[in-house]
């Protein structure tokens, strides 16, 4: 199933050195403000990549259904299960403790999210990217698995996962997934 975005709505936009526009904050901001409403507790946002909030993940029975085989758990601090809950579905569990702040830096685990969700999905396996809501903070590191393993920019990334499920990573998060994509654009270590 290939996944492309549309995008009708024109933005006022900046071209960077690549072919792919370079966005203010307010402007991602309002581009995260098209696009789809949050109405299930997760969507598939990628082929097997599923984004959602913490009912979602707490539903043994939904898992199943799903066919989930990993779990990225981005509030892990906050949820009073772990990797103990899955004992026994054959689930693999990342638990990832970030705050839902702007203040908070969350470009640490960019990669090792997106080495994660490779791993997962390299495998044949279908994983959920959750935190308590399912917008910022595990849509954040989706934005970044996306960036860093299939090569979109943010814009696109953006584009990609909206379509499928309301987002709005906090203005921190965007601010540092903004200096990942200059530093993937300009082939700067991350």
């Amino acid at each position: 199933m290939a996944y492309v975005s549309s995008f009708s709505k024109s933005l006022p936009v900046r071209e960077s050195a690549g072919s792919s526009p370079v966005m203010t904050i307010l402007e991602l901001e309002q581009l995260l403000y098209t696009g789809k409403c949050i109405h299930n507790h997760a969507d598939e946002v990628w082929p097997n990549l599923y984004l959602g909030d913490q009912d979602i993940a707490s539903s043994r029975s939904e898992l199943s259904r799903l066919g989930i085989t990993h779990i990225l758990n981005c509030a892990h601090s906050n949820w009073r299960s772990g990797a103990d809950y899955y004992k026994g579905m054959c689930i693999t569990y990342l638990g990832i403790e970030a705050r839902d702040s702007p203040t908070f830096d969350m470009s640490v685990n960019f990669t090792p999210a997106a080495d994660f969700i490779h791993q997962a999905l390299s495998g044949g396996g279908r994983i959920l990217v959750h935190c308590a809501v399912g917008v910022s903070r595990s849509a954040t590191l989706v934005l970044a698995y996306l960036m860093i393993r299939e090569h979109m920019t943010l814009v696109d990334a953006i584009k990609t996962v909206k379509d499928r499920r309301g987002i709005i990573p906090n203005r921190g998060f965007l601010r540092q997934l903004t200096v990942l994509d200059t530093n993937l654009r300009y082939g700067r270590r991350i």
